[in-house]
């Protein structure tokens, strides 16, 4: 006949057995949720990838050089402006 202490003893031991496969479930199951969430959070977003990003920024580039080259010319263009203005009310 058992005892209580061959009971408890038999039911530890069974109940040892499942806990890990109850944590690697528990794990899985919150890996699953936290991909899912994830993805739901970055599917929110209005993210570029590397490549459409280098892109913009090379158009950026371009049009920022384009910018100051005809700030420079209205520049120019304005003193030219300003010297024929000065030099005929003369």
């Amino acid at each position: 006949m058992k005892g209580p202490q061959d009971f408890l003893a038999q039911l530890q031991g069974q109940f040892g057995q499942f806990v890990p496969d109850m944590a690697r479930a528990a794990r899985d199951d919150f890996e699953a949720q936290a991909r899912a969430t994830v993805m739901t959070v970055m599917s929110r977003l209005e993210l570029v990838t590397r490549e459409e990003f280098d892109a913009q920024q090379a158009v950026l580039m371009k049009t920022r050089e384009k910018v100051e080259a005809l700030e420079k010319r209205v520049d120019a263009l304005e003193k030219q402006a300003s010297t024929a203005t000065s030099t005929g009310a003369s």
